[in-house]
């Protein structure tokens, strides 16, 4: 296992995020396929699994479950484990099981949003108990035997909260810190502050942190030129990957055919079929549709009829009938 690969990467790097019912195992497949290894010249990028209780995936019956979303390919490495969890000990023993399953690194959320996650002081909430938020980094650590990276926001509620947020992040001294650039009470409601990026950055490159922005980047192009403009190590893209497999290659979607999108988007849903028939409803695979078939000239009728789908069989059938 290369525990130390956030060392070997080239700079600036690209990582596609962790994102709650989209990258799955199959999604992670197809970014594999068409994006991660058709651009060898530009380095590897790095992948992350949709993010898994801790707390879960140390009980017998959530384990059965929860291996599910770490199933990985060897076409995926570098792939980073993410988990959640509120209690120090629980994400010890699960960094413990991230290790034995292979995983290339493991990251610790303490940015999500969800009521319910932080509610168990997961998530976001850990920024309002930075003591607890480096009790679980130290305990991470411990039990996944390497150093591992964190991913958070800028703040709770204010952007002022930066400052002391970062420094005890610094003090726990994780490999990476990757920054989605909002407070938790901003969601997604207004546009990354970017203007902020190259601040953490300079503190992180003092002290021997990497450090990733995030948040509305839509093009490699935008990528790049966010992390040379902000002293960044590397970006991570979310939202922009979605209808275009080919993102890290440095195609937008539009330089796609839709046709070639469809295709994809077939392969991909029966994938899916293969990973989670009977285990995970297929309407998960239904919040793709979309942004594949984007630029369609019958985009909202053939959305409609894909939208009724219940199986992949029914998805090729509508994608190869004339949209009436």
């Amino acid at each position: 296992m290369a525990s130390n690969f956030w060392e070997k990467l080239p700079k600036p790097f690209f990582i596609l995020a962790p994102m709650a019912d989209v990258t799955d195992p199959a999604f992670r497949q197809i970014i594999a396929k068409y994006g991660k290894l058709a651009r060898p010249l530009a380095g590897p990028d790095v992948l992350y699994t949709e993010f898994v209780s801790a707390d879960g995936l140390v009980h017998p019956e959530g384990r059965k479950r929860l291996l599910l979303d770490l199933k990985y390919g060897e076409n995926e490495r570098p792939i980073v484990a993410q988990l959640f969890s509120g209690k120090a000990a629980k994400i010890k023993e699960a960094a413990k099981i991230v290790k034995d399953l292979g995983f290339d690194g493991l990251d610790i959320n303490m940015g999500c949003p969800d009521k319910t996650i932080e509610k168990q002081g997961a998530g976001a909430a850990l920024i309002k108990n930075p003591k607890l938020a480096q009790d679980i980094i130290a305990a991470a650590e411990e039990g996944f035997g390497a150093r591992i990276s964190v991913k958070t926001r800028l703040g709770y509620s204010k952007l002022e909260e930066f400052e002391s947020w970062f420094a005890a992040l610094l003090e726990a001294n994780p490999v990476a810190i990757t920054v989605h650039l909002r407070t938790r009470q901003e969601m997604s409601k207004v546009p990354a502050h970017w203007e902020l990026a190259s601040q953490y950055a300079n503190k992180l490159e003092n002290v021997g942190i990497l450090s990733v922005g995030n948040g509305d980047v839509m093009s490699m192009v935008e990528a790049k030129e966010k992390a040379e403009q902000y002293n960044l190590d590397g970006i991570m893209i979310g939202k922009g990957v979605f209808g275009n497999p080919y993102f890290f290659t440095g195609k937008s979607r539009d330089e796609v055919s839709v046709e070639e999108r469809m295709r994809i988007m077939i392969e991909h849903t029966y994938l899916f079929e293969e990973y989670f028939a009977g285990k995970k409803s297929f309407a998960v695979m239904k919040k793709f549709f979309k942004a594949y078939i984007a630029g369609h000239s019958q985009a909202k009728e053939l959305q409609e009829k894909l939208m009724a789908c219940e199986n992949a069989k029914q998805v090729e059938e509508v994608c190869s009938s004339p949209v009436v």
